[in-house]
């Protein structure tokens, strides 16, 4: 019989999973273990009125399951939500820890922690790993950006109620890996007949899982075709199509870029009114010039929309500063460059939402005007870190403009597409026209 000639532990696992591979996942910034701890930042870190967060991070080992079980036991506040930075690792320890979340209703977003304590180093040496592990709340930042959760941590990802992937974060997946532990010297025809029942029942598992977790069948149809020498990163369209990220807007915080000439930044993504495609937009507010701060949109051209296309933005706090103007194309994005005066400064700083309007101006003298706010939740502490990085920058080169959110690379940062808009910075477009279109 197969199993007297065969001693088989047949798992799941991606790169890195196997003992030869640990070198490669510490070099890529992952602990070969994954880790687990909870992590306090500055107010709204983690959205409004959240600075307490769960961090789960680093290559889902097969030893898993049990610890997550453990920590999640204490911890009695399941709306603390849960960050989760991996590349993977043991597809069934994932499923284990996937309902774990589900059995707890919990928050999960793609995001990176870092350790204020270990900033200076790596986030994954011995010692900060220790700061991690010692059961205390970790002093942290947060990101999204070049966050990812990238095959098994997919699965278990999708055991949460509520999951966000931002505009700079990714989820990745591919087919799995069948490795094979044998003893003693079966016959090939007997191994190859073990490995195909396994593979057939890991696809079934899979498919059995991602219907239970109420995610579209489309997305195991999607990762039979992806080969696992491969990593398929999740579109916006697939994340909302699939029922993963059901978002019809998704943001990322304010964050400061510190260049020569250093500016804040926000990605969003919107889904299309008619249809299931999604626009991508940036803002950017710069250091200030003549007591006027700059303020820059870019977005991508809806090629199916005929008309001239406006930018109109005011705040919360004061609904009468407005700002705005008509848009320009460089390439396949319109931009809008102008500036804004400090009583609008000290308006947006003050205010929950950015109230945008887009008027498109139809050729039969009509408009079509879309709405939507953009959260502000976070800008006035990164605005205090613009002013400090204003007053030491340097007059250098401007950064390529506009800056679409770049993908996740599997592995190595360094893997990550450059910005496809290399356009020079956008020309300066005047601010609003006394004729601007009213609601």
């Amino acid at each position: 019989m197969l199993v007297r000639t065969l001693f088989l532990l047949g798992l799941l696992l991606l790169p890195g999973a196997l003992h030869a591979e640990a070198t490669r996942v510490e070099k890529a910034g992952f602990a070969s273990r994954l880790t687990i701890y909870l992590a306090k930042g500055p107010p709204d870190a983690c959205g409004p009125g959240c600075d307490r967060w769960i961090a789960i991070e680093g290559e889902i080992d097969g030893d898993a399951a049990p610890r997550i079980r453990r920590f999640l036991a204490g911890v009695k506040d399941t709306q603390r939500p849960i960050y989760l930075h991996s590349p993977g690792g043991n597809v069934e320890q994932s499923y284990v820890i996937a309902r774990l979340l589900r059995s707890r209703k919990a928050i999960a977003r793609v995001g990176r922690t870092i350790a204020t304590a270990c900033a200076a180093g790596t986030q994954v040496d011995a010692a900060c790993l220790k700061l991690k592990n010692a059961g205390g709340e970790v002093e942290a930042e947060l990101t999204t950006y070049r966050a990812m959760c990238n095959s098994a941590c997919g699965y278990l990802f999708l055991g949460a109620t509520s999951r966000e992937v931002a505009p700079d974060a990714a989820l990745a997946v591919h087919n799995s890996r069948l490795v094979l532990l044998l003893h003693g010297h079966p016959a090939p025809e007997a191994v190859a007949e073990y490995r195909q029942r396994r593979i057939l029942s890991a696809d079934r598992d899979r498919a059995a899982f991602i219907a239970a977790m109420g995610i579209s069948r489309e997305l195991d149809a999607l990762i039979r075709t992806v080969k696992f020498e491969d990593l398929h990163v999740l579109t916006r369209s697939e994340l909302y199509r699939f029922g993963i990220d059901t978002r019809p807007l998704a943001e990322t915080t304010w964050t400061l870029e510190k260049e020569a000439r250093p500016f804040i930044r926000k990605i969003a993504t919107m889904k299309k009114e008619n249809g299931s495609s999604f626009r991508t937009m940036e803002w950017r507010l710069s250091c200030e010039s003549s007591k006027r701060v700059p303020l820059t949109f870019a977005g991508e051209i809806d090629e199916t929309v005929i008309g001239k296309s406006m930018i109109m933005m005011t705040a919360d706090a004061d609904k009468d500063e407005e700002a705005g103007g008509f848009s320009l194309r460089v390439g396949k994005y319109e931009v809008w460059r102008g500036s804004i005066d400090s009583d609008m400064v000290k308006a947006i700083l003050a205010s929950r939402s950015l109230h945008v309007r887009e008027i498109i101006s139809m050729p039969d003298d009509k408009t079509d005007i879309t709405r939507f706010d953009i959260d502000l939740t976070g800008l006035a502490p990164v605005w205090t870190q613009l002013k400090s990085s204003c007053a030491l920058s340097t007059r250098g080169p401007i950064s390529s403009w506009p800056a679409i959110p770049r993908q996740a690379a599997p592995w190595q940062a360094s893997h990550w597409p450059t910005s496809p808009w290399t356009a020079s910075p956008p020309p300066t477009v005047s601010t609003t026209p006394s004729n601007a279109p009213s609601p």
